[in-house]
């Protein structure tokens, strides 16, 4: 009975490593594919701390947790859901849907390009806006629906030759974890400048830490949109590269490929880290003309109809409503004074 026990014991122990390994297996897998998920990572965490801009800041933490909470029901109940079954059924899909979302991450950070260029913000932050918090969230939320998809199918991209359930836990994994950093970045952002601003108000070195904090708050969220449109330029144009070439369409991606090689054999030991930029910034210059073709194509068609549609409405209210048409009585108010009577 003992050797019966120390047997069972010892299967047991078998299986817990088994578990373990397997779990630092997902674990791994999960890194690798988050990780090529960066470019709309720092993307998404640079545009959220927009939405709650105008909030008093005894809300900021509590909006941010609804959209953390809705952005965890999108990744859960729509888009896990919808991958799993592509990637099992209908796999082939999974490159043209990925190139789409490669050319939409294109169309973003060309867009941002050209707000800067523009000088208008590509968010519309120029107009202050007054929404409730539902509204607020509701959108928020929508925004995200399109950029966690977009991390959610290039993570499965990573993981497609893995099992079914293996990918499922994998995704999963992804999922929790990009939502938690994403999110908790964005809580940090908000109340950065409040934790400075508190800290400034005491003495000595604190105190000009908290100044300093304060002013560096304009700094980081400048360096988050400029790098995060770098990513999504970069991510974007080598989803397309590589996309490309699944398709066997290779020309292109034959050409940044010689170069690539030819620039890592010309340098000697920094070789890798050469190679590595020149297919980055390559990616980088194929998603800015894709994305660019994107904001030109936008420009002459959706953007124009809206335009033509607002001009045709009239004016209208910051919160973008139509206003109502005079009543009657404001028509008589208003009209000359010198007019005849009727009758």
């Amino acid at each position: 009975m003992a050797g019966g026990l120390v047997a069972l014991l010892d299967d047991v122990a078998v299986l817990a490593r088994a578990a373990a390994a397997s779990i630092d297996d997902i674990g791994a897998a999960a890194a690798k594919a988050g990780a090529k998920a960066a470019g709309v990572v720092v993307d998404d965490a640079a545009v959220t701390p927009q939405y709650v801009r105008s909030l008093a800041a005894e809300r900021e933490l509590p909006i941010i947790k609804r959209i953390a909470v809705g952005s965890l029901r999108n990744k859960f109940f729509i888009i896990l859901p919808a991958v799993l079954l592509l990637s099992q059924f209908v796999p082939w899909l999974l490159t043209p849907i990925l190139m789409l979302g490669g050319a939409y991450l294109c169309y973003e950070g060309a867009e941002k390009v050209w707000a800067k260029i523009a000088h208008h913000d590509a968010y519309g932050a120029g107009e202050e806006r007054v929404q409730d918090e539902t509204t607020l969230v509701s959108g928020a939320v929508r925004t995200d629906l399109i950029l966690s998809a977009e991390i959610m199918v290039i993570s499965l991209n990573e993981v497609i030759d893995e099992a079914f359930w293996s990918r499922l836990a994998i995704l999963a994994v992804v999922a929790v974890v990009i939502t938690v950093l994403v999110y908790g970045v964005v809580a940090l952002i908000v109340k950065m400048d409040d934790a400075g601003l508190r800290l400034s108000q005491r003495s000595g070195a604190v105190a000009t830490f908290g100044r300093g904090l304060v002013r560096a708050m304009p700094v980081v969220l400048t360096v988050l949109t400029v790098v995060g449109t770098a990513a999504m330029l970069w991510v974007g144009g080598h989803i397309l590269l590589l996309g490309t070439n699944e398709l066997n369409l290779h020309f292109l991606y034959e050409a940044v490929h010689d170069v690539e090689v030819a620039a890592h054999d010309a340098t000697g030991v920094l070789g890798g880290l050469v190679g590595w930029l020149v297919n980055t910034v390559a990616s980088a210059i194929l998603g800015l003309i894709v994305g660019a073709l994107v904001v030109l194509v936008m420009t002459l068609t959706l953007h124009r109809r809206k335009s033509t549609a607002a001009t045709a409405a009239g004016p209208t209210r910051t919160d973008g409503t139509i206003p109502a048409p005079p009543s009657r009585a404001a028509r008589r108010r208003d009209a000359p004074a010198d007019r005849a009577p009727r009758g």
